[in-house]
Formats: structure tokens, C-alpha cells, sequence
């Protein structure tokens, strides 16, 4: 039985960001089958495609380096497969790149990513003095509902600027708990711009190299 896993970069913009992770999943489906490919399924009473998200996108963020992997049945060359997919591809979504990973090959697993967002007046006005009282400190615990734990937003930091009206942040991905975008703009005290026509970008997925 072949078994070729690839891995895909994607876009995901404008009216797109609006769904949510499964109708994603439901929609790339849909797509890889217009394309002719022949997809490895799970095992069981419901098949399903062999096709991962290291880190879904929450709704109402764009990415624009966005990675997924797929299990095909059948040997592809990664120009072919990005060829396929890009010609049956809807609004919104793009593809950048596919690359075949040698077999054997480990999931990705995700290091670190990165997020931007415009920041209009009069929030920028003390921004970037609430970033420098955030990053000076050792801690910023973050309390949580729902019976989610706890989470320390200065450890997961990696990176926190202000410039030119946008504001960029790096945040590493923990098994023992990562912060959101949305929970730094809450501590930033400016939590509502997306109220006010303001949306995120995740600019970055960094897969870990070990």
C-alpha cells in the first residue's frame, strides 16, 4: 500500500476567515477531491482522509503561512499536486507551496507563531508603553474559564512591537499551555479593536525542526 505524505502551505483571507476549522477541513475535502487525488483514509465504519492541521486557525484570524498534511494512496510530484490543488481552489484560499516528506517522517509539530494587526488612534497612543511594562516583567499570569487552566503569556512571548501602527507578536507553542493573540490584546487593554473593523493575521507557522 503507498503511502506518501505531503505538507501544504495555504492562505486563508477575506470573507474565508469567517468559517471555522471543520467546515476548513470539509471544504479542503471537497477540493483535493475535484483534483482527481486519491486520498489515504482512516480505518473503521467511517473513513475519513488522513489529513492534519498542526494548529488550527481560529475564526476571524487570516493566515497567510497556514500548513496542514495530507496522506495520499497514490505517488505525486509536489509541482503536480500544487498544479491540481491551485486549479480547483475557491476564493480565499490559496496555495504557496506542497512538499513531499520522506517516508517515515514525524507530524509536524509547531514551535512558534507569529500574528500581526493594525492598531488605529487612539489605542496606539500608550501602546507602547504597555508593551514595555509587559516584557520588562518575569510573569503575566492569565486566569481562564471553563475549567481552562492558567497560563503564563510572558513565558509563551518570544517577541512584542509596535511600529508604523502595527503591532507584531511571536508566541511559542507549549504542551503545557499556549496564549492566543486575543488574550496578549487583552492584556494590551485594547482587546476590542476587532469591534471596530480591526482583524488579526497570522503571518507564520514555525514547525519545530526536532
Amino acid at each position: 500500500m503507498i503511502r506518501q505524505r505531503v505538507r501544504i502551505r495555504f492562505c486563508k483571507h477575506g470573507d474565508l476567515r469567517l468559517i471555522g476549522h471543520r467546515d476548513l477541513m470539509r471544504c479542503m475535502e471537497r477540493l483535493f477531491r475535484r483534483a482527481g487525488l486519491k486520498l489515504g483514509m482512516s480505518q473503521g465504519f467511517h473513513p475519513k482522509p488522513r489529513m492534519t492541521f498542526p494548529l488550527a486557525l481560529a475564526v476571524g484570524i487570516e493566515g497567510t503561512d497556514e500548513v496542514m498534511e495530507l496522506e495520499l494512496a497514490e505517488p505525486y510530484t509536489a509541482e503536480e499536486l500544487l498544479r491540481r490543488i491551485t486549479r480547483q481552489t475557491v476564493p480565499g484560499l490559496a496555495f504557496t507551496s506542497v512538499e513531499v516528506l520522506p517516508a517515515g517522517s514525524k507530524k509536524a509539530r509547531v514551535g512558534s507563531v507569529s500574528y500581526s494587526v493594525p492598531i488605529r488612534m487612539p489605542y496606539g497612543q500608550r501602546l507602547a508603553e504597555r508593551i514595555d511594562r509587559l516584557t520588562a516583567g518575569s510573569s503575566c499570569m492569565i486566569q481562564r474559564t471553563r475549567g481552562r487552566a492558567p497560563v503564563d503569556l510572558r513565558r509563551c512571548l518570544e517577541k512584542l512591537t509596535f511600529s508604523e501602527g502595527v503591532l507584531t507578536m511571536r508566541l511559542k507553542t507549549e504542551s503545557s499551555g499556549s496564549a492566543s493573540p486575543r488574550e496578549v490584546l487583552a492584556v494590551l487593554g485594547i482587546d476590542e479593536v476587532e469591534r471596530h473593523g480591526v482583524h488579526l493575521t497570522r503571518t507564520a507557522v514555525k514547525i519545530q525542526t526536532q
